[in-house]
């Protein structure tokens, strides 16, 4: 399977190998998503975690040479189909604009939209999760409008409240818990994105779809 190229290989440390793709598209995170769920299969992998266009595979040296676990790597990767976007969807209920989305009337003036309009697009979207990383359950949502698309917030806040929902770039995301991030606010949700009591712990998986419900 060439169709994407070969991902670039290298090591990091003693025990991590990290594949590195030409693109972030949804495309090749459904061959990153396939490769790790065989990856973890392994007896010899700790962890296999998903980024934009990349994959961080932990192995036991122990067990397995870097050189030995990198051909099986390359060769995983020819005979890997991506995996198909989850027929799960996740609905999120969101109040947005007003003390739950402080950025939302700058968000409108920066892509020349009224505030009504800006919540229409970002609520009729359906969106890919691309992974999940910064903070446990923060997901990385493909698919926000391209009229939405905005670099992050030049002065990042110290504090985003948890529930959170934001934009930045092509994707949107909702905070986890309390912490800085630069991302634009639009709105807020009372839904958990990360509960240890549950399993699994993050609401959102790789693959999932989402949709956002205004409140």
């Amino acid at each position: 399977m060439h169709e994407f190229g070969a991902p670039n290989l290298r090591r990091v440390g003693q025990s991590t190998i990290v594949l590195e793709c030409d693109d972030t598209s949804t495309a090749m995170q459904q061959r990153l998503w396939a490769l790790a769920r065989v990856a973890r299969s392994w007896p010899h992998i700790g962890e296999a975690v998903i980024g934009a266009g990349n994959l961080s595979v932990v192995f036991d040296g122990r067990v397995v040479a870097y050189e030995a676990l990198r051909v099986e790597l390359e060769a995983a990767w020819e005979r890997t189909l991506g995996d198909a976007v989850s027929e799960r969807t996740i609905e999120i209920v969101v109040r947005y604009g007003g003390d739950e989305g402080a950025d939302l009337r700058d968000v409108a003036e920066a892509c020349g939209l009224r505030e009504d309009e800006v919540i229409a697009l970002h609520a009729s979207a359906t969106y890919v999760v691309a992974f999940v990383g910064f903070l446990p359950g923060f997901a990385y949502l493909d698919g926000l409008d391209e009229r939405l698309r905005l670099p992050r917030r030049a002065a990042p806040r110290t504090r985003v409240p948890a529930g959170s929902v934001a934009i930045a770039g092509a994707q949107s995301g909702v905070y986890p818990f309390d912490s800085p991030g630069g991302w634009h606010v639009i709105g807020r949700t009372a839904q958990r994105m990360f509960d240890p009591d549950r399993e699994p712990a993050a609401l959102l998986q790789p693959g999932d779809r989402v949709r956002f419900v205004p409140a």
